[in-house]
């Protein structure tokens, strides 16, 4: 049974995903602000998070930094803002879906069961991959680079386990939309392209055994 943690300080939206996602048989703690949803992330173990934007004491984005310091766990944000750069900054800093209010409940438990498989489906890759400095844990969900341990947000890891999982192998932008973010994303080539930088930055010195293929997308490559 999945752990949810609800955080928006409307009640009845809390309700109302309390209700449904008990249906489907999850478990379902609640917050009402930023603050405490960062306290229950601390002491609690959540397999996802449904995360408002705005709400008094913390907003969502920084409680999601805030609990990122200590745990990777997948976020879903809320928000009644759609524009793109709303979903881009969100997904810099580590949010894995985007959800704008007012919303389906039954599309909420989609992707709620979406990002869920893909976080289960990572935790059961059980081989490593190394390239000279480069080590990529499939089980541990880590990277290192040269000895040191790599910090990436969970979209960055997705990201990186997908195109090595399919080395050597061109996939376009749609495709990596499809895999990494889910079937029924709503976003679009620059989604992809801004996290292929956040990736390459976090590599580093490895960064080009990402390639660009003009006009097509990319592939993660070994140098010869």
């Amino acid at each position: 049974m999945a752990k949810i943690l609800v955080v928006d300080d409307e009640a009845k939206i809390r309700m109302i995903i309390k209700e449904y996602a008990e249906f489907e048989g999850y478990e379902v703690v609640q917050a009402s602000d930023g603050m405490e949803a960062v306290e229950k992330a601390k002491s609690d173990n959540f397999d996802i998070i449904i995360m408002d934007v705005m709400m008094p004491r913390l907003d969502g984005y920084s409680a999601v930094k805030e609990i990122n310091k200590d745990k990777k766990t997948p976020v879903i944000m809320l928000s009644a803002r759609g524009e793109e750069y709303d979903k881009l900054f969100g997904f810099e800093i580590g949010v894995d879906d985007y959800v704008v209010k007012p919303f389906s409940p039954k599309e909420l438990m989609a992707r709620i069961k979406a990002v869920l498989g893909r976080a289960s489906g990572q935790q059961h890759m059980e081989n490593t991959i190394k390239y000279q400095g480069l080590v990529i844990n499939f089980t541990a969900r880590e990277v290192t680079i040269d000895g040191e341990k790599a910090n990436m947000t969970p979209k960055e890891y997705d990201l990186l386990f997908y195109l090595v999982r399919n080395m050597n192998i061109a996939l376009s932008r749609e495709k990596l939309l499809e895999e990494v973010w889910g079937f029924d994303f709503y976003g679009d080539d620059r989604t992809v392209d801004t996290h292929i930088k956040m990736l390459r930055n976090s590599l580093g010195p490895y960064r080009n055994l990402i390639v660009t293929l003009r006009g097509m997308g990319y592939k993660f490559e070994k140098i010869q």
